[in-house]
């Protein structure tokens, strides 16, 4: 009886240091990123088991790997970020930008847009379509820049070749694939005058270096990225933005993110069917 006392206090034991490597894993990707495992740890330790398995490292072990060897987080953040995007996502959004916003902007002689966590490239790329498609402000004169912070998916966008099969052009009409596309080997890749206009850059945003790196912008599209935030991180983002866009600049962001009731100096503008952001037309410093 008292052999299996003892085994069990040493399996409870186990499971509790398991716990506690797992929280620090989860607070070591929160103060790296921002993303917020600590609440969900069950769904980290899903998303990491595999790469354990085949480093054959314990939560614990794996940790102090980190400390010592920063390139192992190229691997990490493949695994705990998500990439689902696909051509033309959230088109009411797209269509606020030619209706509404391009106008306003037709006598700047250089149109900045910066597309954060651009993930594969579908919304960069979609961007520039929706601007040459408007026909309202020269495509030459359109700058834009896009970040994420896996390298993996950057290097799948600056290629700008898709699998025919993949669900990314499942929102693509035919003319817009056939206008912006050429076919090649078993998928299509996207034409050079739209892939020019767009440069991608490796930036956390978390990383004052990298956020300040980032040209002052006229637009920022930073969709369904702070939904993995918490408020803290959510505000520094925000106040990180507000600098690196130009006075009358605008914010998109997700259908299901706001950041009203946050401490910010923008105005929502409420569109007929969807809503932005708009920073005011004088600096304020508050941030």
């Amino acid at each position: 009886m008292g052999d299996v006392t003892l085994m069990n206090m040493e399996f409870i034991n186990e499971i509790q240091d398991n716990d506690m490597c797992l929280k620090d894993l989860g607070q070591m990707i929160y103060d790296f990123c921002g993303l917020n495992y600590l609440d969900n740890l069950s769904l980290l330790a899903s998303k990491v088991s595999k790469r354990l398995s085949i480093l054959n490292m314990t939560f614990g072990e794996y940790t102090e790997f980190l400390t010592r060897n920063q390139q192992e987080w190229n691997h990490l953040v493949e695994l705990i970020t998500n990439n689902e995007t696909y051509f033309f996502r959230e088109e009411s959004q797209l269509n606020e930008l030619s209706n509404a916003i391009l106008p306003q902007l037709r006598n700047k002689k250089w149109i900045r847009i910066w597309s954060a966590a651009c993930s594969t490239g579908e919304e960069p790329y979609s961007l520039a379509m929706t601007i040459a498609e408007s026909g309202i402000v020269p495509l030459e004169s359109v700058h834009i820049i896009a970040t994420d912070i896996n390298k993996k998916v950057l290097q799948i966008a600056n290629r700008g070749w898709y699998h025919k099969n993949s669900l990314c052009f499942r929102r693509t009409p035919k003319e817009m694939l056939d206008k912006y596309f050429f076919p090649q080997d078993e998928g299509f890749q996207i034409k050079s005058f739209i892939k020019d206009r767009i440069e991608f850059r490796h930036s956390n945003l978390l990383h004052d270096e990298d956020m300040a790196a980032v040209e002052k912008v006229d637009i920022i599209f930073c969709r369904n990225v702070l939904i993995y935030f918490d408020s803290v991180t959510t505000s520094r983002v925000i106040a990180k933005f507000y600098h690196r866009l130009n006075p009358g600049g605008f914010l998109f962001l997700g259908h299901a993110e706001t950041i009203t009731g946050l401490n910010t100096n923008f105005e929502t503008i409420n569109a007929r069917a969807t809503f932005y952001f708009r920073k005011g037309d004088v600096e304020r410093s508050q941030y």
